[in-house]
């Protein structure tokens, strides 16, 4: 059984929350991805899935065809696609699971292709006779994906294809996360790219299927482009992409309140009597000026605490933060909870961070991200497996 001291809490109801504000702000025929990659921005991929399941969610999106297989799995029926480019170790999971997968080029289709047919040769089979997949446009991302000028012929090598059937393009931006004059430039360059991209597979006479360009920014910020769908991700669990945040969205007259979903969380495990002069952890970073008491606490960076958050790290015990002193170390850390404290006691639940003022928290992933100089993104998905997912 996993040691539940240390824990990250997931509150279904925040999920809920928040994806029902998304919606609020979509217009009822724009389809909505759930990106549910690295297992639901750390939080529990299978969890959010579910909770997109109930409320009508049209599709999942991961990064790993691995991520597909645990869905596929934990009884996830939602169309899934994966963005990030697979082996073709992993062709025939992606027949069997029914996962979607982005390509473009050449030498990946006809292998992918291949494959298709080898699977079928084998007794698989696809619906509709064929196995769908999305081209990949690159609008200026410069990951994945062929350029605009190459959509339409590489659409015609999928369509051409025996086993292969186009059911929709997507693009990613690069800079729609910032408000300022270089981003929405960018993001405007890019967005007519695609467009073109998309246009001119169109022009060829074949149907684009699905067209899908925005993550949480442009979900929240950009109905004029939208396309056909739209893919949020961090905006799901609580937090707004960088500059588009609360108070820019109001300033364009956008009301999208959103609840964090995870709380990390662990519990005071011993609490030591230190003397003027004293040190605590590796390298002796921290002496004791004068008498106090210090708390310890089960939880270090091998559970996602990275060791860069101390010194100025606070962890919130019983309604008030108190300093983690120290370097933070692989399983433990501690705090300075003063001279004979009465307010903080052995099993006390200590809260690194979570909804704010909810169960404990008086600091949410994005202010432990400025402390790190990170986003809120790296802070939730630092937080390893040896920490179990506890959903209330």
């Amino acid at each position: 059984m996993k040691n539940e001291i240390t824990r990250a809490v997931i509150y279904r109801k925040n999920i809920e929350y928040n994806l029902t504000n998304i919606k609020k702000n979509l217009s009822p025929d724009t389809k909505i991805c759930v990106a549910v990659k690295a297992d639901g921005y750390g939080t529990s991929a299978l969890e959010t899935a579910r909770v997109c399941e109930d409320l009508g969610i049209d599709m999942l999106a991961i990064a790993r065809v691995s991520e597909g297989i645990e869905l596929r799995k934990g009884g996830i029926k939602l169309p899934l696609i994966l963005l990030s480019l697979c082996s073709p170790e992993e062709f025939y999971d992606l027949f069997e699971y029914e996962i979607t997968p982005f390509i473009f080029g050449n030498e990946h289709i006809k292998a992918l292709d291949k494959a298709a047919e080898e699977f079928i040769s084998k007794g698989g089979s696809f619906k509709n006779g064929k196995f769908n997949v999305h081209l990949a446009i690159d609008t200026g991302m410069g990951r994945v994906g062929c350029r605009k000028e190459e959509a339409a012929e590489t659409v015609k090598l999928i369509e051409n294809s025996k086993n292969l059937k186009l059911s929709g393009m997507g693009t990613h931006f690069a800079l729609s996360d910032c408000v300022e004059a270089r981003g929405l430039e960018y993001t405007e360059e890019q967005f007519l790219n695609f467009k073109e991209a998309v246009d001119s597979v169109r022009k060829a006479g074949i149907e684009p299927g699905i067209c899908h360009a925005g993550a949480s920014a442009i979900a929240c910020s950009r109905p004029d482009i939208h396309f056909d769908m739209v893919r949020p991700g961090i905006i799901v669990y609580g937090y707004y992409a960088d500059q588009v945040d609360k108070k820019y969205l109001e300033s364009k007259g956008i009301n999208l309140d959103l609840k964090p979903v995870m709380q990390f969380e662990t519990r005071v495990s011993a609490i030591k009597r230190f003397k003027r002069g004293q040190s605590v952890s590796y390298g002796r970073t921290w002496v004791c000026e004068k008498e106090t008491d210090i708390a310890v606490l089960p939880v270090g960076y091998a559970d996602g605490l990275l060791r860069r958050f101390s010194p100025g790290l606070k962890i919130a015990i019983n309604g008030k933060e108190y300093p983690v002193v120290g370097r933070i170390c692989m399983d433990q850390c501690m705090v300075n909870i003063g001279k004979d404290n009465k307010d903080v006691k052995c099993w006390d639940k200590a809260v690194i961070f979570g909804p704010v003022n909810e169960d404990g928290a008086l600091q949410d992933a994005e202010t432990l991200a400025k402390l790190g100089n990170t986003i809120s993104y790296e802070i939730m998905t630092c937080i390893t497996k040896r920490v179990p997912r506890i959903t209330v």
